[in-house]
């Protein structure tokens, strides 16, 4: 018989409000999903919706009551219930809720395995890379707060995109010389971003994450043939397919679940980001331990990670991968190791 679906609203409380070039919030509305199989064995997923993307919890749970005919009575099935997922509903407006189904299969699955998801994946969990800790946008006194709340990650991501972008580095590097990436979602105009690059050098910045609207590709090409910093696209590359066309444009790409709707998908992304010789990174959106689990099973994989959309929260329900000095450890438990607080 098919497996049983159930889903559940959880508010999540950031410690700041959490503001980007877009705009910010204090509270976000996730969706907790279980699918419980005939031996009541149950999988975990978790729908981090985004209005970027036109998903809310209620959006995601109306995708979900459109789908739940459609779930396996096999777990392992995973292949053909996220083909079939795609086909019911509009894939550019369902990512999270269809990578919480994905999830939920496969944590299901690993457990009827016995196996940590990363083990029945055959990866080297040690191979896992660091992860950034984000400073969103704020005032500067606020941010050197931040700072100092996130002494334990070794690499700081930093919320660009305003018109105050220099005084903002400064506060950072007066408070820190720990490495820094930065990201102004899409934020800038060209002009702006080509002359940002060298000020973004002199503060050390490793790479830029998507500088410019998510379009406009050529301008975002011509950001990176500056060949000050390597540039990452986030907006701008959704699923596997759109890698063909944002290679020529950007050396690499941050990998969603909640964008790209699948852990299979993030698989697909990987392999073919990684033919077209471009750096591949996994992000996050604010999300609790379960959501964030799920994306750290993948980063034996990829190059770098920005996955501290639990640490953000202040009321995680959740317990799965840790982050310890900024590296991300896998859980030893069967599935994907996420339990309730």
């Amino acid at each position: 018989m098919p497996l049983s679906l159930a889903a559940e609203v959880i508010r999540l409380r950031t410690r700041h409000p959490f503001v980007i070039a877009r705009g910010g919030s204090s509270d976000y509305r996730v969706v907790w999903v279980r699918l419980t199989d005939d031996e009541g064995r149950e999988g975990w997923g978790e729908a981090d919706p985004s209005a970027y993307y036109g998903e809310t919890a209620d959006t995601v749970l109306a995708t979900l009551e459109r789908l739940r005919t459609l779930l396996p009575a096999d777990p392992f099935q995973l292949e053909t219930a996220e083909s079939a997922f795609r086909g019911r509903v509009d894939p550019a407006r369902t990512g999270a809720a269809r990578a919480a189904l994905s999830v939920a299969l496969h944590d299901l699955a690993a457990k009827r395995a016995g196996l940590p998801l990363w083990r029945l994946w055959g990866l080297d969990r040690a191979r896992a890379p660091r992860s950034s800790f984000t400073i969103g946008l704020d005032s500067p006194e606020v941010m050197r707060r931040k700072i100092a709340e996130a002494e334990p990650y070794p690499i700081l991501k930093i919320k660009l995109g305003t018109d105050r972008d220099e005084e903002i580095l400064r506060t950072v590097r007066d408070a820190t010389d720990k490495p820094l990436r930065v990201d102004a979602n899409g934020g800038w105009t060209r002009e702006r971003a080509l002359a940002m690059l060298p000020r973004l050098r002199e503060f050390g910045v490793e790479f830029v994450e998507q500088p410019l609207p998510p379009a406009d590709l050529e301008g975002i090409a011509a950001v990176r043939r500056a060949g000050v910093l390597p540039v990452v696209v986030d907006e701008s590359c959704i699923v596997a397919a759109d890698i063909p066309r944002v290679a020529a444009a950007a050396d690499g790409i941050n990998i969603k679940l909640a964008k790209c709707g699948s852990l299979r998908e993030a698989l697909r992304m990987i392999a073919t980001a990684r033919a077209f010789g471009m750096l591949v990174m996994v992000g996050c959106m604010i999300e609790s331990s379960l959501g964030i689990t799920a994306a750290a099973h993948l980063t034996p994989l990829v190059d770098a990670a920005d996955l501290d959309g639990a640490a953000l929260t202040a009321n995680d329900p959740f317990v799965g991968a840790t982050i310890d000095g900024g590296q991300i450890c896998l859980p030893d438990e069967p599935g994907l190791g996420v339990r309730r607080r």
